[in-house]
């Protein structure tokens, strides 16, 4: 499974690398309230900004650990609705795209390909299989996100955002989308001394359960320590599925190419365990990087 999502992303990597811009003179009127993430606005990655006619291209690859996912045996066709731990493994090779139409409008695509497998409970006795395993084309989703106030010396920035997930894999119990989901989220940034605080919240709707509920959440901070790194640590969570995230960047040419590792910790039971992250951010045109 990891074999096969590698090979999905090395030519992607080979070939953003060749055609990588040059880098170019750094912005050193930057404001110190900005100094952790430049003059862009926040992508969906953690810790990525996009400015006004700037592309982002980032592939990456990440891993799933979860020894108590929890189930039922009706979500997996065998009609039972009884709550069930199971252990899934999940290795996905992903392509997120941005681009910066201007200074306050984004739109970005994320696509993904993915081999998953579920161990279902000892005690599931609905005739479910031992073991499920699926593969496919995952998640593709599509956001637009909009800087609504600029952050000043007295006043943090203010943005929002608006994601649509398609059906995909209608039939596949594991890695399916059945049908549209929507999400509506607004956050607030600011800059200190000591680093970059990030507030965010947004409510979801599901077509397939006819359901606006309360959705994903996240507290993050951001530090450029260095020229070459930055720290970001964050909390996120979904309902009752709480994650911490810490990653580590290594930005180099100017912020030109910019190597993200990070590794996502099951906070409560009903998170992933472990989902480690690994790729490279390839960024082209737009004004001089900071």
């Amino acid at each position: 499974m990891v074999k096969r999502s590698l090979t999905f992303l090395l030519p992607l990597i080979l070939v953003s690398a060749v055609i990588a811009a040059p880098a170019r003179a750094a912005d050193t009127e930057l404001p110190a309230y900005l100094k952790d993430r430049g003059r862009g606005q926040p992508t969906s990655m953690f810790g990525t900004y996009i400015r006004g006619g700037e592309l982002l291209v980032y592939p990456f690859f990440e891993y799933y650990y979860d020894n108590d996912l929890e189930y039922t045996p009706d979500e997996l066709g065998y009609g039972l609705d009884v709550d069930y731990r199971g252990k899934y493994r999940a290795s996905e090779g992903l392509v997120f795209l941005a681009y910066g139409i201007n200074d306050w409008l984004a739109v970005e695509i994320e696509a993904a390909y993915i081999d998953a497998s579920l161990e279902t409970a000892p005690g599931d006795t609905t005739g479910a299989p031992d073991r499920i395993e699926e593969s496919g084309t995952g998640d593709v989703e599509g956001q637009i996100r909009a800087r609504l106030k600029r952050e000043t010396e007295t006043r943090p920035e203010l943005f929002a955002y608006f994601e649509a997930v398609s059906p995909q894999q209608e039939d596949k119990v594991l890695i399916g989308t059945p049908d549209w989901e929507l999400k509506l989220g607004f956050g607030v940034a600011r800059g200190f001394s000591w680093g970059t605080m990030t507030l965010r919240l947004a409510g979801e709707y599901t077509f397939e359960e006819d359901k606006a509920e309360f959705g994903e959440y996240a507290v993050e901070y951001l530090n450029r320590i260095s020229p070459s790194w930055r720290l970001y640590l964050g909390i996120e969570g979904n309902q009752d599925e709480v994650e911490m995230i810490p990653e580590a960047q290594w930005h180099i040419r100017q912020d030109r190419i910019i190597v993200k590792l990070n590794s996502a910790f099951g906070v409560t039971s009903k998170a992933t365990d472990w989902a480690p992250e690994v790729g490279v951010v390839f960024a082209f045109g737009g004004p001089p990087q900071p």
